[in-house]
């Protein structure tokens, strides 16, 4: 590949915002190479950086009364977050938490903004306990508020609005998640989402009164919705339905009733803000208008004090991750509906513009959505983008193509901003990116059917998706790669082991080679969550196994390419070393690229470079 990839990588990204009380915004940057905490006053002027670590910072949270800052960061990208806390006026940092054996889960201000709450696993490896601590305690140690009943991840959502409850959220599975009220003083827990079947409730938050939880949730249907939950009669109740798709991104003020949502549209992002009604014997509702953004994907929704100013993190095939800030009540409707009905779009503003790299957006190429048909006549939607010359004379290409599958598996490749997608364009692939079964944004059903015994239907899927490339003219079914990353790993290494003659070459990062060796040594926290989808060490290691494709690698035979992280605590690093020793014991080209200072993802551009490289140099010498 002629083309120098670090033109591309120092795209930077701005993301996870969070505003003041005053109108300033914080936020993360990857200006330096890595994201740290950037602040500025006014759209679009010079912003300050606030913190100057090696190490990325995970997160950052204005406090409500607008005199501190919260963040997080780990070492090494082992995810085992500490607790900070800065001062804006003259950027000195606290340290909350020291106890780097642990992970610290960030849950919310106080609404006084003297006092945070946050999950940690810090008596016990496999369970998380619920904290609050006073933000100026120094070295003093948190106040222990609930120890968890059980193994497994518990987070904090944030505190009611006269701060005397805490909003806590179980994941037993990435499709059941449950719901809690603890009494911050005496640590009493109320379950308010009993159910029986799998339900989502995602994005959870007190609502005005703190009377009633306001959530994403699928509890009455198959797409997530807008739900309202009373806790004196536990309904859930529909407030905002997304009709044929999901509603997947929620920010509420408890003060106001003021509301943002988006809605998933085939991958697209529809962003609405508006107001939620008084509750009355009709029923909950709200009063939405759609906000007029970029077409692409919108998250990190982060509501201002008073809901008076939304902001939210905007990415486009042609946009870098830039931040947004929306008057929610500027145009605003006065039309009751609650239905995502059109109305005058609110005052938005860009507030951000990083710097696109080497490359001008104009250079950047938008892909097409296609569905195509796989073994059991279901439609599998999927995005698919051609280099130049092909889209110029699609008669006369034979391309390659790289068949980029992502991870999750509940995620959803989505018209993001990615610059390595531009890279291979440019150096003259195809990219075709499959939502194949069990991905999310499609329904319940739909992101339930590769669950345990199904695992392998999902790799049927990504076989029919090259299929479908090899009958078009302009791709070349001798060059077709797979690629992907954590999950989509273990679907690059099963399609090589089931169907090794449609493939020339794979990339694989952080996959998964032998199941039970990963959920053996996953972290503990993570065993139960993971074992709901993939299927337990007690009941189904048989099926496990027969998954594995670590018992059959003989069946590659194509160069494979594989990246870890030393310090990855969700897929340990001996999946890929058990991969690459098997390959290269039979003589099949394998290369390794391992870092001693990431984890499960690449967090630090260099290391981001030096991957790619060696990416580009393996496909040169046995694609292209």
């Amino acid at each position: 590949m002629a083309h120098d990839v670090r033109r591309y990588l120092t795209a930077r990204e701005t993301a996870a915002p969070t505003l003041s009380p005053d109108g300033r915004l914080a936020f993360l940057a990857d200006t330096t190479g890595t994201k740290q905490i950037w602040t500025t006053d006014e759209p679009e002027a010079w912003p300050r950086q606030r913190t100057f670590y090696d190490e990325r910072v995970s997160f950052v949270s204005w406090s409500p009364a607008g005199d501190r800052v919260a963040f997080g960061k780990d070492a090494g990208a082992d995810e085992h977050d500490q607790l900070f806390v800065l001062d804006p006026a003259d950027n000195g940092i606290e340290q909350l938490t020291d106890r780097p054996d642990a992970i610290h889960s960030w849950g919310g201000w106080h609404p006084d903004g003297d006092r945070v709450a946050f999950a940690a696993n810090r008596s016990e490896g496999a369970r998380f306990d619920l904290y609050a601590m006073d933000a100026d305690a120094g070295s003093e140690e948190p106040e222990l508020v609930r120890e968890g009943e059980e193994e497994g991840f518990l987070g904090v959502a944030g505190w009611s609005p006269s701060g005397d409850r805490l909003l806590v959220s179980k994941a037993r599975a990435s499709s059941d998640d449950d719901l809690y009220v603890v009494d911050a003083a005496t640590g009493e827990r109320r379950h308010v989402t009993p159910h029986d079947e799998s339900v989502r409730y995602r994005q959870p938050a007190f609502g005005p009164s703190g009377d009633a939880i306001y959530c994403v949730s699928d509890a009455n249907g198959d797409q997530k919705e807008l739900v309202r939950i009373d806790l004196d009669s536990l309904a859930a109740e529909t407030v905002v339905s997304g009709d044929d798709w999901s509603v997947d991104g929620l920010a509420l003020d408890a003060e106001t009733g003021r509301v943002a949502l988006t809605r998933n549209v085939d991958g697209y992002s529809e962003l609405r803000v508006g107001e939620l009604s008084d509750v009355k014997s009709d029923g909950a509702s709200a009063t939405t208008v759609e906000v007029d953004l970029p077409d692409g994907v919108v998250h990190d929704l982060a509501m201002g004090p008073n809901g008076e100013r939304v902001a939210a993190t905007v990415s486009a095939p042609d946009l870098n991750h830039s931040v947004f800030v929306v008057e929610p009540t500027a145009n605003a409707s006065t039309a009751g509906d609650a239905a995502l009905a059109s109305a005058a779009s609110p005052a938005v503003e860009r507030w951000t513009r990083p710097s696109t790299g080497g490359l001008s957006l104009d250079a950047y190429d938008s892909p097409d959505l296609v569905r195509y048909e796989t073994f059991d006549g279901r439609e599998i939607p999927a995005y698919v983008t051609l280099p130049e010359r092909a889209r110029e004379n699609s008669a006369d290409s034979e391309i390659p193509v790289v068949v980029d599958v992502h991870g999750g598996p509940h995620h959803q490749r989505r018209p993001w901003f990615r610059p390595i997608r531009q890279y291979f364009l440019d150096a003259g692939y195809a990219v075709f990116e499959p939502n194949v079964r069990g991905s999310s944004g499609y329904g319940r059903e739909y992101a339930a059917l590769d669950d345990v015994a199904k695992r392998m239907d999902s790799v049927e899927d990504m076989a029919a998706a090259v299929d479908w490339l090899a009958d078009r003219p302009e791709i070349d079914s001798g060059g077709v790669v797979a690629y992907g990353r954590s999950y989509g790993g273990f679907m690059v290494l099963a399609a090589l082991t089931e169907y090794p003659d449609l493939w020339a070459a794979g990339v694989e990062f952080v996959g998964i080679a032998n199941w039970v060796t990963f959920l053996e040594n996953t972290g503990d926290w993570r065993r139960s969550h993971r074992e709901a989808e993939y299927g337990s060490l007690e009941d189904d290691r048989d099926l496990l196994e027969s998954i594995s494709t670590i018992h059959s690698v003989a069946e590659i035979d194509c160069p494979l390419f594989v990246q870890h992280g030393e310090n990855d605590p969700r897929v340990p690093v001996a999946e890929s070393r058990q991969i690459a020793a098997e390959l290269a014991e039979r003589g099949v080209p394998v290369e390794t690229c391992i870092f001693e200072d990431e984890g499960h993802h690449t967090t630090k551009l260099d290391n981001r470079i030096e991957q790619f490289e060696r990416i580009a140099a393996f496909l040169d010498e046995h694609v292209a």
